[in-house]
């Protein structure tokens, strides 16, 4: 009994021993997992959007299905995908020793990256969006394809110049574009979404609004009717045009007017540069249309929302959603939402002046 005892202990040590060294190393790695997060801004998280379509696809399919028969389906398949992912392997390894170390062969499946840009007033979402796409241009070849899903209905014109400019960067690497609109994506969101080499829209989407709108209230009446003085010294003519307490003049607005119109060829002039065959006489009036009649504008190239394309791709290419993940303090968080509700306030008081149409 004694020795029943004695051999008992020392399993209960040597099993004690295990765990703690377990232990050790799990929590070695969070704490250095931590630090290198806590030493980064964000990360990027990927999500292979075939696993989703295949998992809801199962769920399904065990619901309806025979218990028996989709336990044998469900085997086969698991093998069949066992068997894919070896030969990947083994393709990646042959490619390696032939000296293409980073680089698939040519039979490899291609990849589909897909991005999501929110668009605000400030189209604050591009310190993200140029994160993602940094991310994806280090690893994608010229068999790859990135897909942004857009919306927004403009804004700042130099908010939205940059995010053109982040999407041009996808171009100029051979990548190919495709920007999907399942809302809205006008002005400046119709800037950024004509930088593609394919612009998809649901039938009922809202394109366009190549235009420029610009409108601020005057206080000045109302200072003078209460007796309060104000004083603007500028340096340089034109350093102010029009502005909300002084009293303006004829001159500033002629100049102010020549500014909107010189912005207005810009747009136009960038957007006929990626979109040639458009005819800038009719769709740059500062309109917007729904999908149907944006594609008979040749606004867009085909009718279909982002969830069927995508569906699509997932036949023929691994399919990965890509974000950038900020982590911010409670009080920058708090801040975020507030301007969001701001933002909200604004479009909305802008939409009931402008007819939903303004690139500012």
């Amino acid at each position: 009994m004694t020795e029943f005892f004695f051999e008992y202990g020392l399993f209960a040590a040597k099993l004690a021993t295990l765990v703690i060294a377990i232990l050790v190393i799990v929590v070695a790695t969070v704490i250095a997992t931590r630090r290198v997060r806590k030493s980064m801004k964000g990360h990027i998280e990927t999500t292979r959007i075939n696993d989703e379509l295949d998992a809801m696809r199962d769920a399904i399919d065990a619901g309806i299905s025979d218990p028996e028969a989709f336990k044998l389906h469900f085997k086969q398949k698991r093998k069949a995908q066992k068997l894919e992912r070896k030969a990947r392997r083994k393709a990646l390894k042959q490619a390696a020793k032939r000296g293409a170390a980073g680089k698939t062969s040519a039979d490899a499946k291609p990849r589909v990256f897909v991005l999501d840009f929110k668009g605000d007033l400030r189209a604050s979402a591009v310190s993200r969006l140029r994160q993602e796409i940094t991310a994806v241009l280090s690893l994608a070849r010229a068999s790859d394809e990135v897909v942004l899903r857009l919306e927004s209905r403009g804004g700042m014109v130099h908010a939205y110049g940059l995010a053109s400019s982040q999407l041009q960067r996808i171009k100029e690497h051979g990548v190919g574009l495709t920007v999907c609109v399942d809302k809205v994506a006008a002005s400046g969101g119709y800037m950024m979404a004509c930088v593609a080499n394919k612009i998809l829209a649901a039938p009922f989407a809202v394109l366009g609004s190549i235009g420029v709108v610009a409108q601020i209230p005057n206080f000045n009446r109302l200072l003078k009717k209460n007796d309060i003085d104000f004083e603007m010294i500028t340096a340089g003519e034109y350093k102010r045009t029009l502005t909300m307490l002084g009293e303006n003049t004829d001159k500033g607005r002629e100049k102010f007017t020549e500014e909107i119109e010189d912005l207005h060829l810009l747009f136009k002039e960038f957007v006929v540069q990626h979109r040639p065959a458009l005819d800038m006489a009719r769709v740059a009036t500062g309109e917007s249309w729904f999908g149907q009649r944006a594609l008979d504008l040749a606004l867009v190239d085909e009718l279909t929302t982002s969830d069927e394309y995508i569906a699509r791709a997932c036949a023929q290419s691994d399919v990965f959603e890509v974000r950038y993940v900020e982590k911010k303090p409670l009080p920058e968080r708090l801040g975020i939402v507030l301007q969001e509700s701001a933002d909200g306030l604004l479009m909305r008081w802008w939409e009931r002046g402008t007819n939903s149409r303004f690139l500012s």
